[in-house]
């Protein structure tokens, strides 16, 4: 009921702000329903059409979803307000966060002395030796590095390329199960998500057929180390994916390589001689440490220009402090040695515990990166059983669309000797909700 919420307004624009407001103060949280059109429509006396407008602006800007018969509800993660992940119990070991292992990163060296600057960096945003190294470390993995530029990050890069190619109701194809980070943000800007469902080699071409002939104008994909499943593409799946491409040349392909240095695996890139419109943006938050906030994009020269065009109007450009630190710290040998030997420790852990939960009768996947997915009938039977024998992994739900339950687990940090320990507490948690289900 409209009480029950609080809900008030005369008109669209007064109904969408105080249901923004109920959302951002905590009033209606992820999940909870809206009254329908009508009965909000009577109790503010207004008319239908005028709270179906404020349910559409909700919608196209990421504060509320339609569920079919299931009605408005708030989205699972709100455009609004500030949510943070769920803080990890004390005692408890965190396997659901996803981060590298910090014995891996290196100690980064911003510049000692840093000189005042007349003026503005929008004439030269790149620096050039930073600009080099990027090139190079595109044409290291075969990705064409004619045109390079850079972002604050993948997320960052990713909502600037959204945002200047499509129009909010545009749909995009993205993975399921997916990053959760992208799909919050593709409907955050307005934008309809086709999910495609994701094998051990990455999307499925049948999947991503469908979702392009439905209107997909761009495609979201990670071509190794994806997050949650681990999945990589490999050369039979890239040219299956590529040939589902060709009949639709005007679609931007965005691979996100976030893992391109840990990943474990060679890299077989949709760019490399692929469709016309592509970019492929690179991170270094997960090898070099989460706040080197830069990230690399090589793109076809159309792409290019509009990234660095919507850039310039908001941004400017990357802190050349930050790229001074990012440069040093890619060009350093030692560091280079130091993310190898994470990369393979990171394989090690992901096939211990790969192997460990096989030895268990229980299947799960992780082909590459820094994470584990393992399908189950009850995630939070799991979670919450997982939790009390010491262990805190995610819950499935919030990287899935369609794709059926699992719970994911990041094994960055788990040694390989900790692994059957934790097989063993899986296969016993399954064991207590086989009895509540009874078999």
């Amino acid at each position: 009921m409209a009480i029950q919420y609080a809900l008030s307004g005369a008109n669209a624009r007064e109904i969408a702000a105080s249901v923004e407001r109920a959302v951002a103060e905590g009033g209606l949280g992820p999940g909870a329903a809206l009254p329908p059109v009508r009965r909000l429509a009577d109790d503010l006396g207004v008319s239908p059409g005028t709270v179906a407008t404020a349910y559409k602006e909700l919608r196209g800007r990421g504060i509320v979803v339609t569920r079919g018969r299931g009605g408005t509800v708030v989205a699972p993660t709100p455009a609004v307000g500030s949510r943070r992940p769920p803080r990890v119990p004390e005692g408890i070991r965190d396997l659901a966060g996803g981060h590298p292992d910090p014995a891996f990163l290196p100690v980064l060296t911003p510049p000692g002395r840093i000189a005042p600057v007349y003026g503005s960096r929008r004439g030269n945003p790149r620096l050039p030796a930073l600009e080099e190294l990027a090139r190079a470390w595109f044409a290291r993995d075969g990705v064409p590095d004619a045109h390079v530029t850079f972002a604050h990050g993948a997320l960052d890069c990713i909502a600037r390329l959204l945002s200047v190619e499509l129009r909010p109701g545009d749909a995009v194809a993205v993975e399921d199960p997916g990053f959760h980070h992208l799909l919050d943000l593709v409907p955050a800007l307005g934008l309809r998500m086709l999910p495609v469902a994701v094998d051990d080699d990455g999307m499925r071409a049948d999947a991503l057929g469908r979702a392009l002939r439905a209107g997909a104008r761009a495609v979201l994909c990670s071509p190794r180390g994806q997050s949650p499943r681990g999945a990589r593409f490999t050369a039979a799946r890239r040219a299956e994916l590529l040939a589902v491409l060709e009949a639709f040349p005007d679609v931007l392909v965005v691979e996100d390589d976030h893992n391109a240095d840990i990943a474990g695996v060679p890299l077989h890139s949709l760019t490399t001689g692929g469709p016309p419109r592509w970019a492929q943006v690179r991170t270094a938050s997960k090898h070099l440490g989460i706040d080197l906030r830069w990230a690399a994009l090589a793109c076809d020269p159309t792409t290019l220009a509009r990234h660095d065009g919507r850039m310039l109007l908001t941004s400017g450009w990357v802190s050349h402090v930050l790229q001074e630190t990012a440069a040093r710290t890619l060009a350093d040998p030692a560091t280079h040695a130091l993310v190898a030997r994470g990369s393979e420790a990171y394989a090690r852990r992901r096939t211990a515990l790969v192997d460990a939960l096989g030895a268990n009768g229980i299947a799960a996947y992780g082909a590459s990166g820094l994470n584990v997915w393992v399908p189950t009938r009850d995630e939070s039977a799991v979670v919450n059983g997982l939790r009390t024998r010491g262990w805190w992994v995610a819950a499935g739900t919030r990287f899935r669309i369609e794709s059926p339950a699992a719970v994911r687990i990041s094994t960055a940090t788990l040694d390989e000797a900790d692994a059957p320990g934790l097989a063993a507490d899986f296969a016993a948690v399954l064991g207590e909700s086989e009895a509540t289900y009874g078999g």
